[in-house]
């Protein structure tokens, strides 16, 4: 079931969306709490459930950020895209596992709970917006939210077979959005087809005056959903290949060219040789902006309060106690490399080589109308499989770079490999994202083997 096909049935879907949650979610755990009381909404989407990552905040509904400092919050005010998706007729129908802080890529560090893969419940849906990801693939909504910092909407689409867009940098209000890393954060849709993403779109989109972040600038996201794309220009990074990428998922890249050629699309291998350098620069950026926005969790401003004799002995003990391993090393790299003997060495540093490979990207596209790569350079994983931190953060080489440069990218399903689901990234130029979305169509359209979730022709 898509969003359009609940508005052409003109029946509540919100009632079967329980339903299937509470069959399914013991095993999928996808959900950290579930609205069970959810009923429709007046408006156009009146009767579409849809689901919200639990780092989103929702008035009334818990929001824990899948941590246990915040298992009680409950916030007295929704996030800007809840404010529109409820005022449009959407039902929040609960709020979807994570990782702990959306940092992660498997929720393997979520405090509550891991989310199980639909297409194999021995493996991870992905991080962090794993929950999202299964709760669509799974049929327990049509649709949901997630964000995503360095990957964290496309990978998990990418492991559960589904679509995930970013879309540019200040286009969606991150008004309520528990911060990560403020400079990468961006809100997005998780949903079965690509038109369903741009619908969503064009509801949660717009400037806000809560965001100083937001771009006043009104996009048709569903503009360019039934153009041609036979004569635009591709490009893909020839390091593509030399990133360890899993055969089965090199196939399905190669097979995607000659896809995207049999079109008649023009399709280049280019030189990108700062794609290597993009995860070291993220891994410095990112953690520097944690230990700052997350220094309000410590049990007097937000959180909860492990009480002791002296104040930095409360604070100590109830940031210990309450955030768990992956978080506490992001917050300690990032206090590291912003301290005033490294901040040259390492933040300085890695705020130009952002510039050079944004400066890269957009010299691609003054020749080419997309760039693309896997979204992922494996499947899905085994739960328990990945001890090491730095493996984690290497899957995350080829999403990375659209966040550095605040550019739209998209994940759509192409095929399997070992029976997983593997998923090809589309990029464009910033505040393309109508003609991403209408790329991705025009391939989802003319591809239905590889789009099990695409809608029937009536």
């Amino acid at each position: 079931m898509t969003i359009t096909e609940i508005l052409k049935r003109g029946k509540s879907y919100v009632k079967d969306s329980l339903e299937t949650i509470n069959k399914l979610d013991e095993k999928l755990k996808a959900f950290i709490t579930v609205n069970n009381k959810a009923k429709e909404l007046p408006g156009k989407f009146s009767g579409v459930p849809i689901a919200v990552k639990d780092n989103i905040v929702t008035k009334g509904l818990r929001t824990t950020c899948a941590s246990k400092i915040l298992k009680e919050y409950i916030p007295p005010y929704d996030a800007t895209v809840v404010k529109k998706l409820k005022q449009s007729g959407f039902t929040i129908i609960g709020k979807t596992n994570l990782d702990e802080f959306a940092m992660g890529t498997g929720t393997e560090y979520s405090a509550y709970q891991i989310t199980r893969n639909p297409w194999d419940l021995s493996r991870v849906a992905g991080g962090s917006s794993g929950g999202s990801a299964a709760a669509v693939a799974s049929g327990e909504v049509v649709a949901a939210l997630g964000s995503d910092t360095g990957g964290s909407i496309r990978q998990p689409a990418a492991f559960c077979g589904v679509i995930g867009f970013k879309p540019t940098y200040g286009l969606v209000s991150r008004y309520g959005l528990v911060a990560f890393a403020s400079s990468l954060d961006q809100i997005g849709p998780i949903t079965k087809t690509v038109k369903d993403a741009a619908i969503l779109m064009n509801v949660i989109s717009g400037f806000d005056s809560n965001d100083s972040t937001t771009v006043d600038r009104k996009v048709e996201f569903t503009k360019y959903l039934d153009e041609d794309f036979s004569n635009v220009k591709v490009a893909f990074p020839k390091e593509v290949f030399d990133e360890g990428i899993e055969d089965g998922v090199a196939e399905r890249f190669n097979e995607f060219v000659k896809f995207l050629e049999g079109k008649g699309i023009k399709v280049d291998k280019v030189d990108f040789p700062e794609l290597k350098y993009s995860v070291a620069t993220y891994y410095i950026i990112a953690p520097a902006e944690v230990s700052s926005n997350l220094s309000r969790f410590d049990g007097m401003r937000y959180g909860k309060r492990n009480e002791e004799e002296g104040l930095l002995e409360t604070y100590l003990k109830s940031r210990t106690n309450n955030l768990g391993p992956e978080v506490i090393r992001r917050i300690m790299i990032g206090t590291f490399t912003l301290s005033a003997a490294y901040y040259d060495a390492y933040f300085e540093k890695a705020q130009k080589v952002r510039r050079l490979i944004t400066n890269k990207i957009e010299n691609l596209f003054d020749k080419y109308d997309f760039i693309i790569t896997p979204t992922s350079p494996i499947t899905a994983f085994k739960i328990g499989e990945i001890k090491d931190p730095l493996v984690y953060y290497l899957m995350d080489i080829f999403t990375i770079p659209a966040n550095l440069a605040g550019i739209p990218a998209i994940n759509i399903p192409f095929g399997f490999s070992n029976n997983l689901p593997v998923g090809m990234q589309i990029m464009g130029r910033k505040f393309d994202d109508p003609k991403v979305l209408g790329f991705a169509n025009y391939i989802e359209k003319d591809n239905p083997v590889v789009f099990p979730f695409k809608e029937e022709k009536k």
